[in-house]
């Protein structure tokens, strides 16, 4: 991989920066010798992947929810970040039929909040907001491919949140970003498949349930053994939304909507993950089958050959590689390695393949 200096001394606001896949971004951008600022609640989980990595030294944080606008602008004002990763969200299905008001608080007016104190932020000047697959309205077709133009919908509160945001965001770019030639703010949301990686302690997520039974030695149950997904490791997605800043930031042109998911060939079922995990970790778990769920849509895949033609995104690691990626984190997580180095390697070896 070439060096990047485009991120040396950039200012980055990094909304939930102290979940899984913010965690992540964190670390990468840090690397990369980007100035990162964060703001987020508290990790939600123990262990968690911020604290395992001690991701706090690497950046600025504030504490705090971004349903509270007056502080998260007055976090902005005080320190004028130039672009902003928005992935502070209430991120689990489950969890939205258990509490949906708090779902649709976070994800949509708090994703209006955000633009709402970047529009008020002379600093900034990209906001990507990453969303999720999730936002399409899902007639369930086993070779059907969402493409960015496709029709945002939702049938559990998660997913319709998502859509929600969605046309918060396209009011405020057609409002008061890129309204004019003048406008020096531009905004994207990114939508990925479902990320996998290590440090994900998320309940109700086919890889974190798989791990902690592997380690706790206990069975697992999972839903839809059928359903497919769009499975990749975090730095597949991460490395699109790091390419799609850097071209934001010369042309204005690349605001708007981008999926970034597996190539089709690397699509695969529940049980063909929970097979192969199996495979990777030397050993067998006792597997149910979970009756017992909400509304699931059966298939779900990207098409993200807009990422893959504009500004030459394409996924690295095969689906036994992300799966294999993900499985040596946890081994060494619980062998008591330093896992704030080997994050580090993994994205360091992520890049030498770019």
């Amino acid at each position: 991989m070439k060096e990047n200096k485009f991120w040396k001394g950039k200012k980055v606001l990094v909304t939930g920066h102290t979940g899984f896949k913010g965690t992540w971004l964190t670390l990468w951008l840090n690397s990369l010798g980007a100035e990162v600022y964060g703001y987020s609640l508290d990790p939600l989980s123990i262990p968690n992947l911020y604290q395992i990595t001690d991701a706090s030294q690497e950046c600025h944080s504030c504490y705090g929810d971004i349903n509270n606008l007056q502080k998260l602008l007055q976090y902005m004002t005080t320190i004028q970040p130039q672009i902003i990763f928005h992935l502070a969200a209430q991120p689990i299905v489950g969890t939205s039929y258990e509490d949906p008001i708090n779902t649709f608080n976070t994800n949509v007016l708090g994703t209006a909040h955000v633009l709402e104190a970047a529009r008020k932020t002379k600093s900034v000047k990209i906001v990507i907001n990453i969303s999720s697959d999730k936002c399409y309205e899902n007639d369930d077709l086993p070779n059907r491919l969402f493409n960015e133009e496709d029709r945002l919908g939702g049938n559990d509160p998660y997913a319709a949140s998502k859509a929600c945001a969605e046309l918060v965001i396209k009011a405020y770019r057609k409002s008061y970003f890129n309204q004019d030639s003048q406008s020096k703010q531009i905004v994207s949301s990114v939508r990925a498949g479902n990320v996998i990686g290590g440090g994900d302690w998320s309940k109700d997520r086919l890889l974190p349930d798989i791990s902690r039974a592997f380690i706790e030695g206990k069975g697992i149950k999972i839903r839809k053994p059928n359903a497919v997904r769009p499975w990749q490791h975090v730095l597949e997605p991460l490395n699109g939304y790091l390419l799609l800043a850097e071209k934001m930031w010369v042309n204005k042109e690349y605001s708007g909507d981008w999926n970034f998911g597996p190539m089709d060939d690397k699509y695969m079922t529940v049980e063909e993950l929970v097979n192969l995990s199996m495979e990777l970790w030397g050993k067998k778990i006792n597997v149910e089958y979970d009756s017992d769920y909400h509304y699931e849509s059966t298939y779900l895949k990207l098409d993200s050959s807009k990422a893959i033609q504009k500004i030459g995104w394409r996924p690295k690691l095969t689906k036994k590689e992300s799966i294999e990626w993900t499985v040596q984190w946890y081994k060494n997580y619980i062998s008591g390695n330093d896992m704030k180095l080997f994050t580090l390697t993994q994205i360091k070896d992520y890049q030498s393949i770019l």
